[in-house]
């Protein structure tokens, strides 16, 4: 089974560099557009093992708020909650890492965006370790322009394609289900792409997968807030804006 593609303690390992690498260039990217602001950061570390790096810009000339944080957090036995869903992993010692993205910028025109790249490593002496990755972006416009729309899918697409033509838009379909808001009837956004327990390619394949998502975030978006940030917006606009970004919570 793809299961035995165990992945040893320098893949692991390379991913979680990766992952600090992602985050050091989201931060950079968005101060790129933002170039007056600057992130505060606070580590931090946990008794059971691990920590993180959580990164805040906040009250930016572009950005009204982004976090970009990293975490890899260690235990020493899956709580039973965690494994209601997978019996197999209870008792399991484990570690999930990962890094996940808000931005909120201040204009309206602007759309808000959230993305996530993560891995999840369950391990037992004898047995072989269960792993699997997730993760995923979409993006919430308060006012839609088709041309944002259309690159940000394709943006999504060309991280897909190398990978089997089934799998965009199965993950496309993945995300507008996640992010619909059932009582209302509406999608938050325009989606895009979502996954978990990824692991049906080798552990390799599934790593350049994500690093293939988490590059393809940052070509999608900084050109849309680079286009839309000047665009003449007043009270009425952010109005709607703090309207709208109240179903980002629900």
């Amino acid at each position: 089974s793809v299961m035995t593609q165990t992945p040893d303690e320098s893949s692991v390992s390379a991913v979680e560099e990766w992952l600090k690498q992602l985050q050091d260039a989201i931060c950079a990217a968005f101060i790129g557009c933002d170039p007056k602001h600057r992130f505060s950061e606070d580590a931090w570390s946990r008794a059971e093992g691990g920590g993180g790096r959580t990164r805040v810009l906040a009250d930016g000339d572009v950005f009204e708020r982004a976090g970009v944080n990293f975490s890899h957090v260690l235990g020493d036995e899956l709580p039973a909650a965690a494994t209601a869903r997978r019996p197999e992993l209870a008792g399991r010692r484990f570690r999930a890492m990962g890094v996940s993205v808000v931005a909120h910028p201040k204009n309206p025109y602007v759309p808000t965006s959230h993305a996530n790249v993560r891995l999840f490593v369950a391990e037992k002496d004898g047995h072989e370790p269960v792993w699997w990755f997730g993760g995923g972006f979409d993006m919430t416009p308060y006012y839609g322009f088709e041309q944002d729309a259309r690159e940000w899918h394709e943006a999504a697409q060309a991280a897909c394609v190398n990978f089997g033509d089934d799998v965009y838009p199965r993950y496309k379909r993945w995300c507008d289900e996640y992010f619909y808001i059932r009582h209302r009837d509406e999608q938050r956004g325009i989606g895009v792409l979502f996954f978990d327990d990824l692991n049906e390619w080798p552990f390799a394949r599934c790593f350049e997968f994500i690093r293939s998502v988490g590059g393809k975030y940052l070509d999608a978006y900084i050109p849309i807030v680079q286009r839309r940030l000047d665009t003449p917006y007043g009270e009425r606009e952010r109005d709607f804006q703090c309207y709208r970004r109240g179903r980002y919570v629900e």
